[in-house]
């Protein structure tokens, strides 16, 4: 009976497999144990029918920490994020960290359309929100009649 087992579809290697691949994918990547000095933030990009969204994810970082700039058609994030204490009496001891830390930067190219004297940032919950108006009063396209 034992010979039947065997010569039906194999079940032990499948299973090997997955657990191989388990063990791999586990911990691809190692947590850090010190705060890192720089990061790259998450960001979305939505086109809403008067312009553009654009948002980063900065959660833990203060409005005063942030700051926007345009220059040369390209809109310039930066700003940081303190670590925490990791020194000191009642400091706690960090075993794993997965979210980054310290300074970061991020540069957007914008489109001829924006009204860059409109544009507009808002801060909440971790969520930075930069609303990017279309620029009404300038003609991207325009259709000539024949006379």
């Amino acid at each position: 009976m034992a010979t039947l087992l065997y010569n039906q579809p194999a079940l032990r290697p499948a299973r090997a497999f997955n657990s191989l691949l388990n063990e791999v994918l586990r911990d691809a990547q190692p947590a850090a144990p010190k705060a890192s000095t720089s990061f790259v933030p998450a960001a979305d990009i939505f086109e809403t029918a008067t312009g553009y969204e654009l948002h980063l994810a900065l959660p833990g970082v203060a409005k005063d920490a942030v700051s926007i700039d345009f220059q040369d058609n390209q809109l310039v994030v930066t700003g940081s994020r303190p670590a925490p204490a990791s020194e000191g009496e009642n400091a706690p001891k960090a075993h794993r960290l997965e979210t980054r830390f310290g300074e970061f930067s991020r540069t957007f190219r914008l489109p001829e359309t924006v009204n860059v004297k409109a544009i507009s940032a808002e801060l909440t919950d971790g969520l930075l929100r930069v609303t990017l108006p279309f620029d009404t009063e300038k003609v991207t396209k325009q259709h000539i009649e024949v006379r």
